[in-house]
C-alpha cells in the first residue's frame, strides 16, 4: 500500500479536480469495478464508469471546499462543503482503500443540509471557523 502522505495527497487531488470539474482526473482514483453508495437515496453505483457517469450529467454549478482529511492505511474520511448553486451541503465521504493498490474499492457519502444554532444552546457554543 502507498504511504499515508501519498493516499492523503491522492485524495485531495480527487476533491481538488472535482472542484476543476476535470472528471477524468476525479476519477481517476477509483479501481474499475469501485462501489459508490449514498445511503439516504438508497442508490448504489457499481463501477467507475457508473460512478463517473452520474457525476458528470449534473446540471447545478457545484464547488467542492474540504473541510477535513482524515485516516490512514486502507480508510480514510473527507469531511467536505459541496455547494451546489451557491447552497451548502454538508458531505462525509468514507473511502476504502485496496490495500495493494491504493485506489478506492467503496465509498460512502452521506449528505446533510445546514440548519440554523438552537438559540438555547448559544452560551455553550461557539461558531465554527470557515
Amino acid at each position: 500500500m502507498p504511504a499515508d502522505a501519498e493516499l492523503r495527497a491522492r485524495i485531495q487531488e480527487h476533491w481538488d479536480a472535482s472542484e476543476r470539474n476535470d472528471f477524468a482526473a476525479e476519477h481517476a482514483i477509483y479501481a474499475d469495478a469501485a462501489i459508490l453508495d449514498y445511503p439516504q437515496s438508497g442508490e448504489r453505483f457499481r463501477g467507475r464508469a457508473a460512478i463517473q457517469g452520474q457525476r458528470g450529467g449534473h446540471a447545478a454549478e457545484r464547488h467542492f471546499t474540504v473541510r477535513r482529511i482524515s485516516g490512514g492505511g486502507a480508510l480514510w474520511v473527507s469531511e467536505c462543503v459541496i455547494t451546489y448553486d451557491g447552497a451548502p451541503t454538508h458531505s462525509v465521504s468514507i473511502m476504502e482503500l485496496d490495500p495493494d493498490t491504493g485506489e478506492v474499492v467503496h465509498e460512502t457519502q452521506y449528505f446533510a443540509d445546514p440548519f440554523p444554532p438552537a438559540p438555547d444552546r448559544a452560551a455553550l457554543a461557539e461558531a465554527i471557523p470557515e
